[in-house]
Formats: structure tokens, C-alpha cells, sequence
């Protein structure tokens, strides 16, 4: 590594935090606006999924071409474009006549989220150590921390969700403008040594289309499709669970959803510390065992003071499950498929934020709200058996 490179890699590393903490501020402002959007617009407690599934189809369009786009515009052009998009759509919020003009404006969002995710997990992946990566997420966590309490913040000042969202596009848009004076150093930098021992090892890699015809790829990805619905499925109805069913204050369930993704990016920064003695593999199933357990508590305690408790012990239980589903995807399909496995599971990802969540809505407005949590319940014991039967499967 010669002396420009080494003086580009921390400034890229850094511009790949702030990018995670930008992503992740958009969803934590969602959850806390939505109740304002309802009653502006007139909408039933479910409308939420139409708006999920719109930024999500978004999200799976480019994610699935983040391979073409990469090489045809590059890694900082591409992340440019991503986020001047995300900016541009958000700020088109605050403009938007009607519903659904909102919900296109979604998909738009969606594409620029999916750009920004799969590019930033491609690149660091190939670049930096799974350390980092753990870190990455943890950004993550911090951006849908932060995004609670900016529109708490709006909320309280003005009365309107607006001004959060003023906030959050403009610091996107600014972000935009610094990746693309940076556009050429991401191409740059040198490969992570662990990627080039890979590379080199006299390994085939399979074209996609091989990986799509492999089963094991595809439950590799359901995966991702049921933990993203337990994420953000709490993130999205906390504050509403928390208004509507626990009789809670709206500042006090803006700064208890703000908890749940506070206590999560702890888990993240210390998961980034834990891969240094734990297994990634390991990690997971300690994880997946203790969010059965919180989600349990959480769903048939009766007391409002511990249900808020476990709302923030899940955020910080579950936080280390996605870095290390990454980290782990070679051993559940094979390193020949890992690469091109890596793009369909962020993709399902986006969808189980999509599907899984609105499909909470949807059971809240028709059997209650009290339902939330066991839908939670139902999906971290589903995790953790498929889970099991790639441990299984990999053990003959």
C-alpha cells in the first residue's frame, strides 16, 4: 500500500460510516412521523405496508443491478447518484400533494437505500476486515437513532414532520456532493487480504444464474427476509405500540423508540469488538437464542415499565445478527456461491421490510396492537430453526 493509499483508506472508511448513519436515518424518522401522516392524509393504521412495499421494490431493483451499475459508473459515482437520489426524494416528501405521490416518491428513496447498502457491503467487504464491517452496521444503528429524535424534536417545536425531513435530505444531499468529489479514490483502494486469498485460492466461482438454481442460496436469503421483519419491525410500530396500546406520552415514545436503536448500535459497536475472540458463527447463535427469550418477555410481561425495558434489551440482542449472517454466508452456501449469495440477501432483506412489517399493520388494525410483539415471537423462532438446519447441515 503506498502512501496516497494509505492516506485514502481512513477518509473512505469514514465517508462508509457516515453513508450507513445517513441510511439508517430515513427509517428512524418513519416510525415516529407516521401517526402525523396518518391523520394528514387521512389513512388507516395498515397504509404503512403500501408505503414499504413501494421503497422496497425500489430497494430490490437496485440491488439486484448493483453489480452492472458498479462497474459501469464505479463505486463513488454510484454512491454519489444513491444518495442524491435518497436527498432528493426525501425533500420530495415534504412537497408531496397527496399519498400517492408519497408512496412513488418511496420507490425512489428505495433505489437510492439499495445503491447505498449493497455498494457499501460489497466494498467493505472486499476491502476492510469483518471487524469494520460490524462497525459499518453499527453506523447504521446511529443514523435510526438519530432519525427518532430529529422528528421528535420537529414534532414538539412546530407541530409538523416536515422539518425532520428537511434535516435528514439536506444532509444527504450534501453527502452526495462529497462523494462525488471523492468518486475516483473508492475505485483505488487496494483489496483486504482475507478477499485476495479468496481470490486466489484456486476457487470457481459460480455465475449468478448457477447461484439462482441453488436452494441453499435462496434459504440463505429467507434469512435476511425474517430478520429484517423483526428489526424494523420494531423500529417502525414502537412509538405506535407505545402511544396507542401503552397509553405513552409522544415524547416519551419518541425517546423510548430512540432506546431501541440506541441499544442496538451498542450491540453493534461491541459485536465489531466480540469478533476479535468469538467465532462469527457463534455470535449468531448466542444471538438468535437470546432474541426468542426477549421477544417472549417482551410479548407476555405485563407490566408497561418492563415491556419498555424490553424493547431495549431487544435492540441490543439483535444487533449482531446481521453483520455476522454476512460474515457467515460462505459456510452456509459455499464460497463459489458467496459473492452473488450476498446480493439476493440484501435484496430479501428489503423485502421483509417491506412485506413483514405491513403485514404487522395489517394484524394491529383488524386483531389489535397487542399482537405486535407475538408476531416478533413467531419470527425469531423461525430464524433461529433455519439457522439450526444450516448448523446441521454443515456439520456432515
Amino acid at each position: 500500500m503506498n502512501n496516497q493509499q494509505k492516506k485514502t483508506f481512513p477518509l473512505l472508511t469514514i465517508l462508509s460510516f457516515i453513508a450507513f448513519i445517513a441510511l439508517g436515518m430515513p427509517d428512524g424518522l418513519l416510525g415516529v412521523a407516521w401517526p402525523s401522516l396518518r391523520q394528514q392524509f387521512k389513512l388507516p393504521l395498515d397504509a404503512l405496508g403500501t408505503l414499504l412495499l413501494s421503497t422496497v421494490l425500489g430497494y430490490l431493483l437496485s440491488s439486484f443491478s448493483n453489480g452492472y451499475l458498479m462497474k459501469r459508473l464505479g463505486v463513488g459515482k454510484l454512491l454519489a447518484a444513491s444518495t442524491t437520489l435518497t436527498g432528493l426524494s426525501l425533500l420530495g416528501y415534504t412537497l408531496s400533494p397527496s399519498w400517492p405521490v408519497f408512496v412513488a416518491l418511496g420507490f425512489c428513496a428505495g433505489l437510492g437505500a439499495g445503491g447505498i447498502d449493497a455498494s457499501l457491503n460489497n466494498w467493505v467487504e472486499a476491502h476492510l476486515s469483518h471487524r469494520v464491517m460490524q462497525w459499518l452496521h453499527a453506523s447504521f444503528g446511529i443514523g435510526i437513532t438519530t432519525g427518532p429524535l430529529i422528528m421528535t424534536a420537529g414534532l414538539a417545536g412546530t407541530g409538523s414532520w416536515r422539518p425532520g425531513y428537511w434535516i435528514v435530505a439536506g444532509a444527504q444531499l450534501l453527502l452526495g456532493l462529497f462523494f462525488f468529489t471523492q468518486a475516483r479514490r473508492w475505485d483505488q483502494a487496494p483489496k483486504a487480504a482475507h478477499y485476495e486469498a479468496e481470490m486466489t485460492d484456486g476457487m470457481e466461482l459460480r455465475p449468478f444464474r448457477h447461484t439462482l438454481r441453488y436452494g441453499p442460496a435462496w434459504l440463505s436469503a429467507l434469512l435476511f427476509f425474517i430478520y429484517s421483519g423483526i428489526e424494523l419491525g420494531m423500529g417502525h410500530w414502537a412509538y405506535t405500540w407505545l402511544t396507542a396500546e401503552l397509553a405513552l406520552s409522544s415524547s416519551f415514545a419518541g425517546i423510548w423508540t430512540a432506546g431501541y436503536w440506541a441499544t442496538f448500535t451498542i450491540g453493534r459497536i461491541l459485536g465489531g469488538f466480540a469478533t476479535q475472540k468469538i467465532r462469527p458463527a457463534s455470535i449468531l447463535k448466542i444471538s438468535l437464542v437470546t432474541v426468542m427469550g426477549v421477544t417472549l418477555f417482551l410479548a407476555a410481561i405485563p407490566f408497561t415499565v418492563l415491556k419498555i425495558m424490553g424493547i431495549l434489551l431487544l435492540g441490543f440482542v439483535i444487533a449482531p445478527i446481521f453483520p455476522s449472517l454476512i460474515s457467515t454466508t460462505s459456510r452456509r452456501v459455499g464460497r463459489e456461491h458467496a459473492g452473488n449469495t450476498i446480493g439476493m440477501q440484501m435484496a430479501m432483506a428489503g423485502l421483509g421490510v417491506g412485506v413483514l412489517p405491513g403485514f404487522m399493520g395489517i394484524l394491529g388494525r383488524y386483531a389489535g396492537l397487542h399482537t405486535i410483539p407475538w408476531m416478533l415471537v413467531l419470527w425469531a423462532i423461525l430464524l433461529f430453526l433455519l439457522n439450526s438446519w444450516f448448523e446441521r447441515r454443515t456439520r456432515r
